[in-house]
């Protein structure tokens, strides 16, 4: 049986924990609505570079760079993810997701492929191996992702304020894989949802989404007057096109930041109601174990006094 000593700092050390995931609940707390007015700030402008494509592709979707334009077949995928634990399986969730799609992907094409091909080549097994790049934003998807030959990672931002420059450099390498040929880039992350946290989504940037672009060209224009482009439309749509990936890339990463913070906050809950009930149960033994070393005291005085009487 533990003595009361051994009890008392158990309880101590249970009351530090409690305090900490308190503190942390409140922390994730706050970084929610951090992230979520990141996120909300961007409505304004992304009706603004909506209006711009509108007007940009008035004239029809032909000034679109074409789907298949480099022909490699090579693809990337871009993972958000987390630096930091405690957030349940916020990070294996979504890896397993874009793991899940570029199998099946992998399938679908390696069918296309062979049906393609003559039986010669199908005999021989000729099939050109598709390059697949990965970015992962977060040092937790690394372990997950390990198995990917093409891996490169980069930091989550700490606070909104990084968001920037985070997705400045997201881009900077779309752009590099776009010079090298690549013709699919996607976009998995967590995105918050309701009282289950999180859920996993999948965007695609490339190649265009040209039902997306269409539907931009078919709005109508809010007023009766119509705007006049005052540069080429080629270099009108590239800027447009740049800002609309920006403010995609932004959003999702911000939203990723929110969910896994949620992620987190209902973790904290979780470890805050076990560490009460343990607690509560400790507290219980301590008070039991102290009223029998109380008792058995006054025992030994009522044994001592009749001893001497």
């Amino acid at each position: 049986m533990e003595s009361p000593q051994a009890l008392q700092q158990r309880i101590q050390s249970l009351g530090d924990l409690q305090q900490i995931v308190r503190t942390m609940k409140a922390l994730s707390a706050v970084s929610i609505r951090q992230y979520e007015r990141a996120a909300d700030t961007l409505a304004d402008s992304e009706h603004c570079i909506q209006l711009g494509l509108q007007v940009a592709l008035r004239d029809g979707l032909q000034a679109l760079p074409d789907r298949s334009a480099s022909g490699t077949g090579a693809a990337a995928v871009i993972v958000f993810g987390t630096d930091h634990g405690l957030c349940g399986r916020f990070n294996e969730v979504i890896a397993e997701q874009a793991l899940e799609h570029v199998s099946e992907q992998a399938s679908e094409q390696a069918s296309e492929q062979a049906s393609e091909q003559s039986p010669g080549e199908q005999a021989r097994g000729e099939q050109a191996p598709k390059a697949m790049h990965w970015l992962a934003v977060g040092e937790r998807l690394l372990p997950l992702l390990d198995q990917q030959s093409q891996l490169e990672w980069m930091q989550v931002p700490s606070s909104a304020a990084g968001i920037t420059a985070v997705v400045q450099r997201v881009l900077l390498r779309v752009d590099d894989w776009r010079a090298q040929g690549v013709d699919r880039v996607e976009l998995f992350h967590n995105r918050p949802s309701g009282r289950s946290g999180y859920e996993p989504t999948r965007q695609q940037l490339f190649p265009f989404d040209r039902e997306r672009f269409q539907r931009f060209a078919q709005r109508p224009w809010p007023s009766r007057q119509l705007p006049q482009a005052l540069m080429p439309q080629p270099a009108l749509l590239r800027h447009l096109l740049r800002q609309h990936y920006f403010f995609m890339l932004f959003r999702a990463l911000a939203e990723s930041l929110a969910a896994e913070h949620g992620g987190r906050l209902a973790a904290m809950q979780a470890a805050e109601k076990n560490i009460d009930e343990r607690l509560e149960e400790v507290t219980g033994r301590f008070r039991r174990v102290r009223q029998e070393q109380i008792t058995s005291e006054l025992l030994d005085v009522v044994s001592g006094f009749e001893a001497v009487s």
